[in-house]
């Protein structure tokens, strides 16, 4: 399924006294805010491509595929994107991450992120960083200058538009507790270049959340907010597991906290935040199809929803694009809703929280 075609189907038909061109004028005005975007899922696949093929990589990552295999890898525009379920996005990931192989690299990701963010809307944005990943493809990489570089040009961003970009270091389930607790002290020695968090992705069904109980217990004591990946690939029992163990903030996607209604409960009571990425749902194949999203469900049980992109160069959806797929789907003020629930979950300090409020009601 492409995402167009994903996009086509979220959406039910609008009323008739609401043309579309009029919903679409007003949430392209609506203020953006990113909890649940990875840095490295927005390299634009033109720069991919000018990256491996500069160092000679294949676009794809198949752990000991022989070189005739990688050297098919594909390379037209418009197929290197293409994945056919969740595995196979995570390695595509992986190659993606490979690519980036300098600081200038980053610099360079952090550059196309910001412009294309800045025209699609995006006020504020909370970004995950996979550094261990990095270090996996380049062990003499320096993770620090990478992080520098990045912090350069957000600091840039934020002083000639006022637009803030802090960043959240992923703790990677994949490499185990050791390389989590590892990947925690560096998030704590890089809050001067705007790492606010950690976060937990990679493979949830291999690798429980109750493996990274020190990692996040050292970067709560460090002063850093925590969120996880949670009930995306595995079920409820894992969503619960990193509220109860990892006491984490927010849970990306947890989605599958649908099937658990004690465990709505509990993310009622202590008001945490699912990051829902529509697209990234169906194109990674944790969700079916379009009619079997949760999402409704999730929100008539009045839990705090606000939606993102996740990858969006992977996915080929980006946040406004599925801000107006939500809006179509609740209407713009379930739209309305979402964004004020998304600055309330954000971990910005609460003048810069004031002033999104402010620029959300200004829209009115």
């Amino acid at each position: 399924m492409d995402s167009s075609t994903t996009r086509r189907t979220l959406v039910r038909p609008m009323l008739e006294f609401e043309p579309q061109e009029s919903l679409e004028a007003r949430v392209a005005a609506l203020p953006k805010i990113h909890l649940h975007c990875h840095l490295e899922g927005t390299l634009r696949e033109s720069t991919f491509l000018e990256l491996t093929a500069r160092d000679g990589l294949p676009t794809r990552y198949r752990p000991g595929a022989p070189a005739d295999v990688l050297d098919r890898s594909p390379r037209e525009p418009g197929q290197v994107y293409a994945f056919a379920d969740f595995p196979e996005f995570l390695l595509l990931f992986a190659a993606v991450s490979r690519a980036l192989s300098r600081p200038e690299d980053y610099a360079r990701l952090a550059e196309e992120f910001a412009t294309d963010a800045l025209r699609r809307g995006v006020v504020y944005g909370e970004l995950f960083l996979s550094p261990s990943v990095w270090r996996f493809f380049h062990p003499e990489l320096d993770l620090r200058s990478c992080m520098e570089a990045i912090y350069e040009v957000f600091a840039r961003v934020e002083r000639s538009h006022g637009v803030a970009f802090r960043t959240i270091v992923d703790l990677t389930r994949n490499f185990g507790a050791s390389s989590a607790l590892e990947s925690a002290r560096f998030a704590a020695s890089t809050t001067e270049l705007g790492t606010i968090g950690i976060g937990l992705g990679g493979d949830e069904l291999r690798f429980p959340p109750e493996l990274f109980v020190d990692a996040f217990a050292f970067a709560r004591a460090e002063g850093l907010h925590t969120v996880a990946h949670a009930g995306e690939a595995a079920g409820a029992q894992s969503v619960r597991a990193a509220v109860e163990h990892l006491r984490a903030e927010r849970i990306g996607h947890g989605i599958r906290a649908v099937d658990d209604p004690a465990l709505l409960t509990l993310l009622r009571e202590r008001e945490i935040a699912l990051e829902i990425c529509p697209t990234s749902n169906l194109r990674t194949g944790v969700v079916s199809a379009p009619e079997a999203h949760p999402l409704p469900a999730l929100l008539a049980a009045g839990l705090r929803i606000v939606i993102d992109d996740d990858d969006p160069a992977l996915f080929g959806a980006h946040i406004d694009e599925e801000y107006l797929a939500f809006a179509r789907q609740v209407g713009e003020p379930g739209l309305r809703a979402c964004i004020a629930t998304a600055i309330e979950a954000s971990f910005a300090p609460p003048s810069l929280k004031r002033s999104l409020e402010e620029r959300l009601r200004s829209t009115e």
